[in-house]
């Protein structure tokens, strides 16, 4: 170890880092990070704290590791990769937290510049000739709030300061911050760091509304005779669910979820009506959007003319997505808890006798039609399949029958998502986790970062065979095994894309790929997914007989809850 010490760009991140609050580094690192590993070092030695690191041999799971700790926690996190290489392999993740509205801090290092000076960190191999694009920035500008590349040393803390403010800001979402490798080895010069610190850095949060909007919206709330509600990730506030039950309650309105993102309403509610909001839409004459990116397919669904729209949303306008149109009378951007909490307030201050007699006897055929959904429901799951093509309804339904009410759900099951929801009902606020990005393969890392937020929960994701290869496997369980986050994989195989299937039949129900049986989706039955898993420690089931399931499930939960990974490979109906 040397006697002198220089403060450099290196430190001054690390200390941002510190200040914001960041928790964790995920980390994929390279020849970039050579100034940063040696700073850790120095940190160590001299006893002081910093992000734990958690080392992950792919950037698939490192990006959803960081955001299934942002999900549990609320508090963004930051990932380190390596160049534009990294970068690419994080683009994925990246689209998937922008789609969810994530925050995390994507730091890439970026190839030395210098090659004939003596700058410390300038180019000392080949892949520094070839890892320097004209534009790093681009792989991941769609799906980032904020980028900046890092130029000046004594900036380092004050950037991330300001990474840190935009990517906890409403609508939150991930940022992405470049560092030369130069520039992160270069001495800081005190007098030249600005006056504005972290404290001057803070993020702007949604609120409510002027209350005359919401006065607007509950009078024709409250003059409507059949109101429902659509939802998708209000729940990523845990208050949501329970305000969206008492609306609904206070109201007599149904309530429906799309492409559910979180739990938004406990599924034993009456109020609660399933995932197919068109089924409800022609009869509809108020219907509010809270909290959704697509409330039903527009294609498929026909909407009452008459009806009046309104929308409390965090994104109201959809900034990431060009174009976007729904039927819309009034709109509110703010935080859905506050603006919710107005809206109940404004209806129980002024709800006439009629209105509420109204609304009781709403909520009553509300009953029965969810006790009818229910008995619906049980039938899907009645029938247990046969060899080599075990229902995923009855194999779902019989792990609901062996899981707690806190255990946590990931649903990645693509074209089996219905038969996850449906037969698994949570009731828990943050006990239910969806996909909202097209970015398969999310599921195994965002456990990961979920279990390690929340150690005492059992996490346990559903996922096909083919989003399972997406997942970049043999990174999850390396990363489970090092770190001790047990996981449970719940994975159904059906041999194949069948999304890919079913969309060309939508196009194409009477086309020559129907006719001769060729769609492009056949992966075949010959991965042994249980050996992946096994080969990093973890418990590997092969089930194929529905006569197994309970006994394959307790098996796969005692390895759970004795502190090891599982992967639970089900052979399920053919796509």
């Amino acid at each position: 170890m040397t006697d002198t010490y220089t403060r450099t760009a290196s430190h001054d991140l690390l200390q941002g880092l510190v200040d914001l609050g960041i928790d964790y580094l995920f980390c994929n690192l390279g020849t970039d990070h050579a100034p940063l590993i040696e700073e850790m070092a120095h940190w160590r030695a001299q006893g002081r704290s910093f992000p734990k690191l958690i080392l992950c041999p792919h950037e698939n799971t490192a990006v959803h590791m960081a955001g299934g700790y942002a999900v549990a926690t609320g508090r963004g996190q930051a990932v380190l990769v390596h160049v534009d290489a990294g970068t690419a392999n994080a683009a994925m993740g990246l689209h998937n937290l922008c789609r969810t509205r994530i925050p995390v801090l994507l730091i890439a290092g970026r190839a030395p510049m210098s090659t004939f000076d003596q700058a410390t960190g300038g180019r000392d191999t080949y892949v520094h000739f070839i890892q320097e694009p004209f534009d790093q920035a681009s792989v991941v500008r769609p799906y980032v709030k904020w980028e900046y590349n890092l130029a000046w040393p004594a900036m380092a803390h004050e950037v991330v300061s300001r990474a840190g403010a935009v990517m906890q800001s409403d609508p939150t979402g991930p940022v992405y911050l470049t560092l030369p490798r130069e520039v992160l080895a270069a001495p800081v010069d005190a007098s030249s760091i600005g006056a504005y610190g972290h404290q001057n850095h803070l993020p702007v949060k949604a609120q409510g509304a002027d209350l005359a909007a919401v006065q607007a919206i509950a009078d024709k709330l409250m003059a409507s005779e059949n109101p429902m509600l659509v939802t998708a990730y209000a729940g990523r506030n845990h208050e949501a669910p329970a305000l969206i039950e008492k609306l609904a309650t206070l109201c007599g309105m149904r309530v429906c979820e799309f492409n559910t993102i979180y739990l938004n309403i406990r599924r034993d509610s009456p109020y609660f009506a399933g995932y197919n909001p068109a089924a409800f839409t022609e009869q509809a004459d108020f219907g509010l959007m809270v909290d959704v990116d697509v409330p039903w397919i527009p294609k498929t669904t026909r909407v009452n003319p008459k009806a009046y729209w309104a929308q409390l949303d965090v994104d109201a306008i959809k900034r990431d997505i060009p174009m976007w149109g729904f039927p819309l009378n009034a709109r509110i951007e703010g935080d859905s808890v506050k603006l919710l909490q107005q809206l109940i307030a404004v209806i129980e201050q002024t709800a006439s006798a009629e209105f509420k007699r109204k609304a009781q006897a709403r909520g009553q055929a509300l009953q029965q039609a969810h006790q009818s959904n229910q008995q619906r429901v049980a039938a899907l799951a009645s029938a247990p399949g046969t060899l080599n093509a075990i229902n995923p309804h009855y194999l779902c339904a019989a792990l609901a029958q062996q899981i707690k009410p806190d255990d946590v759900i990931l649903n990645e099951a693509i074209r089996n998502t219905m038969a996850v929801f449906e037969q698994i009902p949570r009731e828990l606020p943050g006990s239910l986790v969806g996909l909202s990005g097209g970015g398969l393969g999310f599921s195994a890392g965002t456990a990961l970062g979920i279990k390690l937020a929340q150690a005492k929960s059992r996490v346990i994701h559903f996922v096909g065979d083919g989003s399972f290869y997406f997942s970049n496997p043999s990174a999850v369980y390396a990363v489970a095994r090092q770190y001790n986050l047990p996981i449970l994989t719940v994975l159904l195989d059906n041999g194949g894309w069948s999304a890919v299937k079913e969309s060309t039949l939508r196009m194409y129900p009477q086309g020559e790929a129907k006719e001769t049986n060729q769609f492009a989706s056949d992966l075949g039955y010959g991965t042994d997914f249980a050996a992946i898993a096994e080969a990093a420690g973890a418990h590997g089931e092969r089930l194929s007989d529905p006569a197994d399931v309970a006994a394959a499930v307790a098996r796969c939960l005692a390895a759970l809850d004795a502190g090891q990974s599982a992967l639970l490979h089900v052979r399920i109906t053919p796509l």
